[in-house]
């Protein structure tokens, strides 16, 4: 099987050949395994063959010219492309973001912005009918890929701004999100127009921090489920099933997600207290889990690597339904060594043969 066969296995609850596989990695982990081995130069999906999925995605932002108001090797702040005022300080792990203010306080700004959201042919990149060219040629499979609502919404607003107005103003939240969810369709069908087709959609809205969900229940039902059951019912009208990606322990969610038609979920945050081997037996025969891969474990001993995967895989694959990924991309403190190894147990234990 090539990786497009094994992943379309996966998704319509066959079992392939073997465990599909996916991760994401920092780029100081690249820059430290470049010191430690991985040839100079090179990529780690590339050399660890861990590249079954492709995704391409759009531009989803308010195409708001970026504003520089202080820059230095290590610190820039600036109004980013939606309207927020950021710092972004440089550590020893990369780059990380502080959001600071927001163009958008009122509806009335939202009313000046929303223009701002309509389609038009440069969110599409220039580079994506050549990646899906070259995915298609090395029989990857390819996922649509967008951020749904709740978590373009805050970065738009806030997040404390958005929790308040989701209880205080959920007619406003209602039409951001919908404004939200008709920019993915319609950077979807502007990529279907250029000759690119796809093998699912995979939507990212992070709902969870790590001891529950960023909202309750009923606000995620009564506010962002009918957004995330428009676009899964989107898909499927298309013939692909829809997978989200959330951060967070998500668990209380979970049938929820479900209900909207989410077919699988990522990444199974282990930190968050997500456990594939309990996840299973509960959801496995209706939800694909992909990921669960404790990073923190891949930076311990080659004993607790094996472990991980070891205990992990032999529930997760049981019957189909599971795709290999950390939960979350992989961090500095992870050897070369170390990971080296543990792709040495991903691929021992991935087989069905």
């Amino acid at each position: 099987m090539n990786a497009r066969e094994r992943v379309a296995t996966i998704l319509a609850g066959g079992v392939p050949d073997r465990v599909p596989w996916d991760a994401g990695y920092w780029t100081t982990t690249v820059e430290r395994w470049w010191r430690e081995g991985l040839p100079m130069g090179g990529t780690a999906g590339a050399f660890f063959d861990t590249e079954d999925i492709v995704r391409i995605a759009g531009d989803w932002s308010l195409q708001l010219p970026e504003r520089v108001e202080q820059a230095s090797s290590h610190l820039r702040t600036y109004w980013d492309d939606n309207g927020a005022l950021r710092r972004d300080l440089h550590t020893e792990d990369g780059w990380t973001s502080q959001w600071l203010d927001y163009s958008i306080k009122t509806r009335d700004d939202w009313h000046r912005y929303r223009p701002q959201m309509a389609f038009n042919e440069s969110r599409i990149p220039s580079s994506a009918l050549e990646t899906w060219h070259k995915a298609r040629a090395e029989g990857k499979a390819i996922f649509y890929q967008a951020h749904a609502c709740f978590h373009p919404t805050w970065t738009r607003i806030g997040m404390v701004n958005e929790m308040v107005l989701m209880l205080d103003d959920s007619e406003w939240m209602q039409e951001m999100y919908a404004a939200q969810v008709q920019l993915i369709i319609a950077i979807f069908e502007g990529m279907l127009r250029r000759g690119m087709t796809f093998d699912a959609a995979f939507m990212a809205d992070d709902l969870g921090y790590v001891a529950a969900p960023l909202i309750s229940p009923a606000l995620y039902r009564e506010l962002v489920f009918p957004h995330h059951k428009r676009l899964c019912d989107y898909f499927a009208e298309r013939g692909l099933k829809t997978l989200l990606h959330s951060d967070g322990n998500v668990g209380p969610l979970i049938p929820d997600f479900l209900d909207a038609g989410f077919a699988g979920l990522n990444p199974l945050e282990a930190k968050a207290g997500l456990d594939v081997r309990a996840l299973k037996p509960q959801y496995g025969s209706r939800l694909t889990l992909y990921g669960n891969i404790d990073v923190r474990k891949l930076a311990g001993s080659k004993d607790e690597i094996e472990e991980e995967i070891a205990s992990k895989f032999s529930v997760a694959k049981e019957g189909g339904g599971y795709i290999y990924s950390p939960d979350h991309s992989v961090p500095n403190d992870v050897s070369f060594e170390n990971y080296c190894f543990a792709m040495e147990m991903v691929r021992r234990h991935s087989s069905y043969d």
